[in-house]
């Protein structure tokens, strides 16, 4: 079966939704979302804490109830969401399969705007010594159990790496008398939101241990502890360092791999930093026509940025469907010390007002990041503290941009 359609959405998580109902409120009515979970909403349905919201909405919500604001504005204006079905591929000259129960549908798109989001890094390439006993987790896959299925995954835990979703779930098995031994990182800084180390670890007593990582597992059928030892500067073991933790469950929050098989099969550059497509301002790829938003494009801190990024996106996408994206030349965008990556990776030289993201390479205190164009400085923003868990922006002027060659992003002492 054949269709056609103005803009199709891949993914029906937060960015997918907020992506739709922008763009249909640009003036294109002729979306569809496709969605391989049963309701839209992503991974904000298993997201039960609260901390959503505050930035976009005005109001501090949880995850599900962040979902169901989008989800409720999508029906509200009649968009049409395929739930349980599996987008199998997409063309460079956007033609979407997907399949179901009830077959194979292709579709003819005007524009498609990709927000499949991301996955969790597995042990498989973690490379960690020891037996496959159960007991093994990734956080997302325990949250999901705890907190939809209702299942327990364990009553003594050791999280290995700090991210977001460790963090909480440490919180959470806490709540729900499991006794969490440790957090080991393996950076010599923690990769999660400080209000998190706060919330979740301080809060409760859970000691994290920095510079550390789990060098084996122990168990035949059931986890029964793991080895941890400390790392140097270059992140190898240290010998005589080892400690043995008595654990019953290990859950790995080793960072999140933006979801981008349907983004390579359609021949889209990725970025080998961000592991997302290459974009311009208007989150365009490489591809004409093919836009990407959300934690397919970067992994974010907080949902409200996903929802910016993929209102952005919906508008672009709108634009390009009714004739109205411009072919101006592009302004290269790069990062430079101090800067691990900033996105878009190119801005068109009549763009409006654009704000560049990025993450910075390690913990600073007192620096500013700088903005670039061969020698002429465009902007300097000061900043008393930055981390690579918490995303920075800055807003270049349509002034900076048009009369570019080329933008560099650094990161420089504040004197």
């Amino acid at each position: 079966m054949t269709e056609k359609h103005d803009i199709v959405i891949v993914g029906g998580g937060p960015a997918g939704l907020a992506a739709a109902v922008a763009a249909y409120d640009a003036g294109v009515t002729d979306v569809v979302i496709i969605d391989r979970e049963e309701a839209p909403g992503g991974v904000l349905r298993q997201c039960i804490h609260n901390g959503f919201g505050l930035h976009k909405l005005g109001r501090e919500l949880t995850g599900p109830e962040y979902a169901a604001v989008y989800a409720a504005e999508a029906v509200k204006r009649g968009i049409r969401i395929l739930r349980e079905t599996m987008v199998t591929a997409v063309s460079p000259d956007r033609e979407v399969t997907a399949c179901s129960r009830e077959g194979i549908l292709k579709i003819e798109a005007g524009a498609v705007i990709l927000a499949m989001g991301c996955r969790e890094r597995s042990r498989g390439a973690l490379n960690i010594g020891g037996t496959r006993p159960a007991g093994i987790f990734s956080a997302g896959t325990a949250q999901r159990l705890i907190n939809c299925e209702g299942y327990m995954v364990g009553k003594k835990a050791v999280i290995l790496g700090s991210g977001d979703i460790g963090l909480i779930m440490a919180r959470r098995l806490t709540l729900e008398g499991a006794k969490v031994e440790a957090v080991c990182e393996l950076m010599s800084y923690s990769g999660g939101l400080t209000r998190n180390i706060v919330q979740c670890l301080e809060d409760f007593d859970i000691p994290l241990y920095l510079s550390t990582t789990v060098k084996e597992i122990h168990g035949r059928d059931r986890l029964t502890g793991v080895t941890v030892v400390a790392v140097d500067e270059s992140r190898r073991p240290v010998p005589g360092t080892e400690r043995y933790i008595e654990c019953d469950t290990l859950l790995l929050s080793c960072g999140l791999i933006p979801e981008n098989e349907l983004s390579l099969a359609a021949g889209i550059p990725l970025d080998t930093i961000t592991g997302g497509a290459l974009v311009d301002e208007r989150r365009e790829t490489e591809i004409p026509g093919i836009f990407a938003c959300g934690n397919v494009l970067q992994v974010h801190d907080l949902v409200d940025y996903v929802s910016d990024e993929a209102e952005l996106a919906g508008r672009s996408a709108a634009a390009f469907v009714r004739g109205e994206i411009s072919q101006e030349k592009t302004v290269t965008v790069s990062a430079e010390k101090g800067i691990r990556y900033c996105l878009p990776q190119r801005v068109h030289t009549d763009a409006g007002k654009t704000e560049l993201y990025m993450r910075v390479a390690a913990p600073a205190e007192r620096v500013k990041i700088v903005a670039r164009d061969g020698e002429r400085v465009l902007l300097e923003a000061n900043r008393r503290r930055v981390a690579p868990g918490e995303m920075e922006k800055i807003t270049l002027t349509p002034e900076m941009i048009s009369g570019a060659e080329e933008i560099r992003v650094s990161l420089e002492a504040w004197k």
